[in-house]
């Protein structure tokens, strides 16, 4: 039976747990697919990029929940949707935020995806608690520290010059956002996460800008350094854009010294890859170098279905 819960908001026609009852420090979530005890494989944790949401995750969470015959968790992360938010916004934050939410759902294991720093945010909780982890996708981006793209302070700086405009209309927001990115798509993104104020009803945004503006170069970060000896064994599928900078040839090493089990897979696509190349991100998760690994990875890293090119908003480049 296909059901469809979400902690932040109800959906006609479909169970909701009312917001009362999460905590200030829970994650916001949705999660389609069977019931507890009913689920044939491990469950599937979705994690979102910078300014993304479990919102854009539905597409994805409905068809896996449908093919996988398995609970598929779509989260908000701290500072993000409708989760809490908190001053201190990196990797190691939201890498605990992710394990509170396993042990609270009562999950033995768990399967992660994420994109760009869901994708961070996954490495970090597999490193962290790898027996509670049983395969691993990261898409588009690399255990290493990295210069983050320009574009981010640029694109916080626009996001809070339309709050201090206080304008009520998505048009005049978009028209600032203008001057800041040129790209329809990637401005369209951002203005997803516009919401309208209850006190004078203009406009604003949901994550708090302050703290993201903030944390930006944590965003380029990753928690943990080789030399720490930590590793995760796990079946582990890394998935690049070939003309994407994020998983360059030189974190290869890197890779493999976290996760020795990794297998690197290339998408004729940019960091946005999912969206820019659908069928070559499903054929290259069907491809038959996959089949000597586990049971695990040949039912989660395998049978992705052609709707997972919407695991991110369709056309959208404005994510990390």
């Amino acid at each position: 039976m296909f059901s469809l819960r979400t902690v932040a908001r109800g959906v006609p026609g479909f169970r909701a747990f009312s917001t009362a009852r999460r905590l200030q420090s829970e994650l916001a979530y949705q999660v389609f697919g069977e019931e507890n005890g009913q689920a044939v494989r491990d469950p599937i944790l979705i994690l979102h990029g910078l300014f993304g949401s479990k919102q854009n995750n539905r597409s994805i969470g409905k068809a896996l929940a449908r093919d996988l015959k398995c609970q598929i968790f779509a989260l908000d992360l701290r500072n993000h949707g409708h989760s809490f938010h908190a001053p201190e916004h990196n990797y190691g934050a939201m890498a605990e935020d992710v394990q509170k939410f396993i042990k609270q759902q009562n999950l033995d294991k768990c399967v992660l995806i994420g994109h760009s720093m869901g994708a961070k945010a996954a490495m970090a909780v597999a490193l962290r608690a790898p027996e509670r982890v049983s395969a691993l996708i990261p898409v588009d981006n690399a255990p290493v520290n990295a210069a983050l793209k320009s574009d981010f302070p640029k694109y916080v700086r626009g996001m809070q010059k339309i709050e201090a405009a206080k304008v009520s209309k998505q048009s005049d927001a978009n028209k600032i956002l203008e001057d800041y990115e040129e790209s329809l798509p990637i401005r369209q993104f951002l203005l997803t996460n516009l919401i309208r104020s209850e006190e004078d009803n203009t406009l604003k945004f949901r994550v708090p800008l302050s703290v993201i503006g903030g944390s930006l170069d944590h965003m380029a970060d990753f928690p943990f350094e080789e030399s720490d000896n930590l590793h995760y064994d796990g079946p582990t599928l890394f998935v690049r854009g070939t003309k994407s900078k994020y998983v360059s040839d030189d974190t290869v090493p890197a890779i493999k010294k976290f996760f020795p089990n990794a297998q690197i897979v290339d998408v004729e696509a940019g960091h946005w890859l999912i969206s820019e190349n659908p069928e070559a991100f499903r054929q290259a998760n069907r491809r038959p170098s996959l089949e000597p690994i586990d049971h695990v990875a040949k039912t989660h890293l395998i049978m992705v279905p052609p709707e997972m090119a919407h695991l991110e908003i369709n056309g959208s480049h404005g994510e990390s």
